[in-house]
């Protein structure tokens, strides 16, 4: 007879994947795994209030993350203000991103916009104006308007997608271009979708109680 416990032999036990690090702690496989980026919308309702903007940035800062653009204004009610990011990461950045914008204290509501959502973007384009009558036909073809002109300079507005801004600029380009301003991309989810919303009581009682999970940090 022999001692040990019951149960198979050493070389018939399951292995957990993975590797171990120096220390002998195994690393789980989805951390170390590879995620591709992806470029992604954020909507975040916050408190109208000065510091906001410098709150959110620092978050960003001190994570790490890279904002693509970021814009900022007011709603249609005065105590609060949108700000509309666009992000570029891996899935388990993203949503890192979104958790650790709700723990900021005026922050209202977060939401990922879907991919169909609503984007627009606003650039003014100051290019030389040598040729008014071509300058002119690509405004047009862009839906662009000009909105000042000297016989030595046009300045067009351009408002539309990403894509759309960045193949009128690249159609500008041929005339030469001076100055380029864009604001960012600004955002609305599609039809009855809320894009940012206020947080309802039931969801705000389980942000404080820490033995309900969030129904946001699934």
């Amino acid at each position: 007879m022999t001692g040990g416990l019951d149960g198979p032999a050493p070389d018939e036990r399951p292995r957990p994947a993975g590797r171990r690090t120096a220390q002998g702690i195994r690393v789980d496989p989805e951390v170390e795994a590879e995620h591709e980026p992806r470029r992604t919308v954020i909507s975040t309702l916050v408190e109208h209030e000065p510091g906001v903007l410098s709150d959110v940035s620092g978050l960003f800062s001190r994570r790490q993350f890279n904002i693509e653009s970021l814009t900022v204004g007011p709603t249609d009610d005065e105590d609060r203000a949108r700000i509309t990011l666009v992000v570029e990461e891996p899935d388990p950045g993203i949503e890192q991103i979104k958790k650790q914008l709700r723990k900021l204290v005026p922050v209202v509501s977060v939401r990922e916009l879907e991919p169909d959502a609503m984007r627009r973007e606003l650039a003014l384009v100051k290019v030389n104006a040598m040729r008014p009558d071509q300058v002119a036909a690509v405004a047009e073809m862009y839906g662009g308007k000009t909105v000042d002109a000297s016989p030595e300079t046009a300045t067009i507005e351009i408002t539309g997608s990403d894509q759309k801004i960045a193949a009128a600029i690249e159609a500008f380009s041929q005339f030469g271009i001076r100055e380029i301003s864009r604001t960012g991309t600004t955002a609305l989810a599609r039809g009855m979708t809320d894009t940012a919303r206020e947080t309802p009581p039931e969801e705000s009682a389980q942000q404080t109680n820490p033995q309900q999970p969030h129904a946001d940090d699934d």
